[in-house]
């Protein structure tokens, strides 16, 4: 199949997946989302796809929800985040903790909101000193999803995932070795090469084991990624309703601070 938003690629049993909106900083919209659920769905889930990289065309890995297409509507006019949640983004997210085959994130960029969700859902990180992740969500007014309640907090434990999520604060790529959130971190100009070292490795490995192998780690991390998805997607869902938002999403365009009123 051809895509707009994405580039599917294979070489032998490596598959990639490249965001490709590289002007937004592989901003998420709908068609990207339902783009990256078909390819996972699809070529990435075919068989003679051992191994799977996942990274962002340009210079950044992905800058999350692009704020400058607005939310689909509810019947009563309303932002209508749930369903975007629960039909676009989160099965991407969950697909990809469910292909039986090892799938590793290079981050060459910025990697927040969604974005970050992305890459910590894959099974292995490689970062670039200059990248950095963060959950972005509270700087507009919402809260972490696309599983991230579920992947950092385990990653980082109690204390930073709360500073994570309250402060919204960049977390820079050496930063986020010494945290926990990923695996490597290499200079700039070396990273995509140590990343497509690793992925080949994988897809020349025992398939079945690192299947067996994700699918008991699956069960014992993230006993209910499920259940926690549909929990973020009702919590945003409100907070996408709220006063807050609304301001989150003037200021974020306005290049300004937002005042938030907690209403």
């Amino acid at each position: 199949m051809s895509y707009e938003t994405v580039i599917w690629e294979q070489t032998g049993a490596v598959g990639r997946l490249i965001l490709n909106r590289s002007d937004t900083l592989n901003a998420w919209t709908e068609q990207l989302g339902r783009e990256l659920g078909a390819v996972i769905a699809g070529e990435a889930a075919d068989e003679s796809v051992r191994a799977l990289l996942v990274t962002g065309a340009g210079r950044g890995f992905s800058s999350g929800a692009d704020l400058k297409q607005p939310p689909a509507a509810a019947a009563d006019g309303m932002p209508d985040i749930g369903h975007e949640l629960e039909n676009i983004y989160h099965p991407v997210i969950a697909g990809i903790r469910r292909l039986p085959k090892p799938v590793v994130a290079a981050i060459n960029g910025p990697a927040v909101g969604i974005g970050v969700s992305l890459a910590l859902a894959c099974d292995l990180l490689v970062a670039a000193e200059s990248a950095y992740l963060g959950l972005s969500f509270v700087n507009i007014g919402l809260m972490p999803d696309g599983g991230s309640t579920a992947f950092v907090p385990p990653a980082v434990g109690k204390a930073l995932a709360f500073q994570m999520a309250f402060l919204g604060d960049r977390v820079p790529a050496p930063q986020a070795l010494e945290w926990g959130l990923v695996n490597w971190v290499y200079p700039d100009a070396h990273m995509m090469d140590e990343a497509e070292a690793l992925v080949a490795r994988l897809a020349a490995g025992p398939t079945l084991s690192y299947a067996a192998a994700k699918d008991a780690l699956n069960r014992s991390i993230y006993p209910d990624l499920d259940g926690q998805l549909h929990l973020e997607a009702q919590l945003q869902h409100a907070l996408a309703r709220t006063k807050d938002f609304q301001e989150g999403v003037v200021a974020f365009a306005s290049k300004r601070a937002p005042v938030f009123s907690g209403s």
